[in-house]
This record gives C-alpha cells, structure tokens and sequence, in this order.
C-alpha cells in the first residue's frame, strides 16, 4: 500500500478554489504568491489544468498543481495574470504553481503531483510541462525530469528564475 493511497488526485472543483487560494498563500512568498482572484479565475476557465490531492480523511486540499496549456514554447509572466493566453488544445503546459501544506511535505508529494500531471497531460496529447524555479529549486525539480533551460525571461515578484521543462512525448 503506497502512502499516496490515502489521497484522492484529480481536477479541482469549483467550490475549492478558496482552497486552493489560501494554500497558495501558505506556499509562496506575498510577491510570488498568485492572487485569490487569479486562482479562482483559472479554475473557473481551466479547472482541468488542475491536479489536487485531497485527504481522503479530512476532505481537504493536501496540495496541487496548476498550469495553462498554449502552443507558445517560451515561459512569460503573463501566464500567471491572464487565463485568457489559455489554449485547450495547446501543446504545452506552463505550470503556475506546484504548491504542498507544509505537513504533507517531505512525503513525496510534490514528485507524485508532477508524476500524475504528466501522465495525464500526455494521454491529453500534450508534449512539455514548462515551469520557473528559483535557484534553490532546481535541483529537486531535475530529480523530478525537468530539464534546466537556463534563466527564464521571467522576473515575477522581482526574482530571478529557471525555465524548467519536462518532456512529455514517447
């Protein structure tokens, strides 16, 4: 039995993006947080860009990760502020956040999130998963099958960041 079978994963529904907001908030810095409306306009136009594991004893949000399909290869920032850049049949997903409540980290979680994602956005016909990361990050996100592109042309909340990719493609 794998300790991810106390979780259920799969796409958000409307009535937890407060949820998901508020873990935003626990996750990131204010200057790199994505607002509470952000989020609740990306789950109300791509909820199925959302991967989330809900505890299958409490009923809440353990974490999730969210993204934006598009056809464009290069990560801006303008994929964090404006859900209108998504294209359902896009390629690519820019992913926005990858975000775990500090109690279920540690656990594997993150990795199983990226792993499930993935999976699901390949059989989706999607080729590559593109996120930013901070230098601290970088490591942990190879482990995972990203790809280090070198610095994004993303400066969100006035840090310098990594494009990361993972191919997704057979």
């Amino acid at each position: 039995m794998s300790i991810f079978d106390k979780f259920e994963f799969r796409s958000i529904k409307p009535d937890e993006a407060g949820q998901a907001a508020k873990i935003e908030q626990i996750c990131f810095p204010p200057n790199e947080a994505c607002s509470e409306e952000h989020i609740r306009e990306r789950v109300a136009e791509a909820p199925e860009l959302f991967l989330v594991a809900v505890d299958k004893q409490t009923g809440r949000l353990a974490g999730f990760l969210n993204g934006l399909a598009t056809n464009e290869q290069k990560f801006r920032d303008e994929f964090f502020l404006d859900v209108s850049l998504f294209e359902p049949d896009g390629k690519n997903v820019m992913l926005l956040g990858l975000d775990v409540l500090p109690e279920y980290r540690r656990q594997g979680m993150a990795k199983e999130l990226v792993s499930q994602y993935a999976s699901r956005e390949k059989k989706n016909g999607r080729d590559t998963l593109t996120l930013t990361c901070l230098d601290a990050k970088v490591e942990m996100y190879k482990r995972m099958g990203f790809v280090d592109n070198g610095m994004a042309d993303s400066t969100w909340g006035g840090e310098e960041w990594h494009e990361m990719a993972y191919s997704i493609t057979d």
